[in-house]
């Protein structure tokens, strides 16, 4: 169990070997030591990171929003083709850290190494297929999700620019997911702050100084992508500031390597997957009530991700650490730091929710004047962060649950809250019960609810089965 042999293509190491050992360690015995302190030493780099991207979310949306409501919806349509692609590749990224966090925490080091090697081989596929299909159907893909003829130009025009930077991102979020299964979440982040803070600059000059539109927005996006993908590569290959050295001219292809990062990485892409076609779902569905309720759902997920953005990062924590408790056999603190991330993550829900709910329209004032999408907007996240407790606990046990190396139970949870709750429930106020665009709200908000609900217990009692089989020697 915590001694597996995952990737072994040496002796074991301890990790204070060779030149690049003396100045860096295994971090695995410092996050034992102080599990508490390892939480916030992961997860608050990775916080200002979502910070700095979700201002400039913001910030990017007010210059869409200058073009008027039909460039806003365009890039609406566009989000969940985005998600679709990053969403593959952090699912293959969790694969990744959940790999190398259990091999270092069993004290394998040239197995982890290894494993970043391949890491960086799925992730270049990956980046390379997904936006070649998705540059051949784009049209379908456009027609699929019920684009109105007044938006699909602009639409077209930014995924047609956007969809080469998903090679790019592709990547970095493989780079990024290497260090932070060795437990170094500041490095990646300040990286991608550097190329956000590019990307904010970019958008005017691009958007209005050269007269763009919203084609400046998507170049601004993919030369940012570029700047950062040329950072990561010479952090890694030329400066070799990593405690891991992934080989290239050294590296030999290994099934077994890859099939243990696919084992949680596919169920996650898969969860991604599942997700971003839900988005279009969604997308599809709020458009019947008119481009102004898409735009609507856009700025309404943007302020979402104001509160989803730092969960996800306090819950990725888990799967580095999980991983590493789960690699050294320490299963005595995975619950002591779940619980401890559970109450965290809650106080977060609540302030966040509390906000959200009495400020909502003088905030969505900053994206547009239109009292239309104003009232829509409000409505949207009125409804939804009442089920911002239930989604705290619920995402932080499918990251626990992929630190262990499981992931398929992350996309059944998935599956069920997007396609067997909020998907039929939404199908049904829509189309069988005739209800208006605020039944939607209720749907995604009892979605979330119910599945997290069920995810928390499911956690439980894996860790209960843990606790007895290390009791009894298993």
């Amino acid at each position: 169990m915590s001694g597996e042999k995952m990737a072994d293509n040496g002796d074991d190491e301890d990790g204070n070997e060779g030149d690049s050992g003396a100045a860096k360690k295994n971090r695995v015995d410092e996050f034992i030591a102080n599990p508490r302190k390892a939480v916030w030493q992961l997860a608050v780099p990775v916080m200002l990171g979502m910070a700095v991207q979700t201002a400039y979310s913001f910030t990017d949306m007010i210059f869409v929003g200058q073009l008027g409501s039909d460039a806003i919806a365009a890039l609406t349509f566009n989000m969940p083709l985005g998600f679709f692609s990053i969403g593959i590749t952090f699912g293959l990224g969790i694969g990744a850290t959940s790999a190398i966090a259990r091999l270092l925490g069993a004290k394998n080091k040239s197995g982890a190494d290894n494993a970043a090697s391949h890491a960086l081989l799925v992730g270049m596929i990956a980046g390379l297929l997904i936006p070649a299909l998705g540059l051949l159907f784009k049209n379908r893909i456009f027609a699929a999700l019920g684009v109105p003829p007044h938006v699909l130009e602009g639409a077209l025009i930014y995924f047609s620019i956007i969809a080469p930077s998903f090679v790019f991102s592709n990547l970095n979020v493989q780079f990024r997911s290497i260090l932070t299964g060795e437990g170094d979440t500041r490095t990646p982040i300040a990286f991608q702050v550097g190329g956000t803070l590019l990307n904010l600059v970019l958008d005017p000059l691009l958007i209005f100084t050269a007269g763009w539109g919203i084609a400046g927005a998507a170049w601004a996006t993919l030369i940012s992508q570029a700047a950062v993908f040329l950072v990561f590569f010479y952090y890694f290959f030329i400066r070799r500031g990593t405690y891991l050295e992934p080989p290239i001219r050294a590296f030999v292809y290994s099934w077994t390597v890859v099939k243990q990062i696919l084992q949680i990485g596919l169920p996650a892409s898969l969860s991604m997957v599942v997700m971003s076609t839900g988005g279009m779902f969604f997308n599809r569905l709020v458009s019947r009530f008119g481009s102004d309720a898409v735009a609507a759902f856009g700025i309404g997920g943007r302020l979402d991700s104001v509160y989803f953005l730092p969960t996800f990062a306090l819950a990725s924590s888990m799967v580095t650490l999980t991983g590493m408790f789960y690699g050294a056999g320490r299963i005595d603190l995975i619950r002591k730091t779940v619980y401890y991330v559970f109450i965290r993550g809650q106080y977060m829900a609540l302030v966040f929710g509390a906000v959200f709910y009495f400020f909502a329209p003088e905030i969505f004032s900053i994206f547009t004047d239109d009292e239309a999408i104003l009232s829509m907007a409000t409505s949207y996240i009125r409804t939804m962060v009442f089920a911002f407790p239930f989604v705290t606990v619920g995402v932080i046990s499918g990251r626990v649950f992929q630190g262990l190396g499981e992931g398929v139970p992350s996309l059944l949870l998935t599956a069920m809250r997007v396609v067997l709750v909020s998907g039929a429930l939404a199908f049904l106020f829509v189309h069988v019960l005739e209800m208006g665009l605020e039944s939607i709200w209720l749907a995604l908000a009892l979605g979330g609810g119910i599945t997290s609900t069920v995810a928390t217990g499911w956690i439980w009692l894996r860790l209960n089965r843990l606790e007895r089989e290390t009791a009894e020697g298993v």
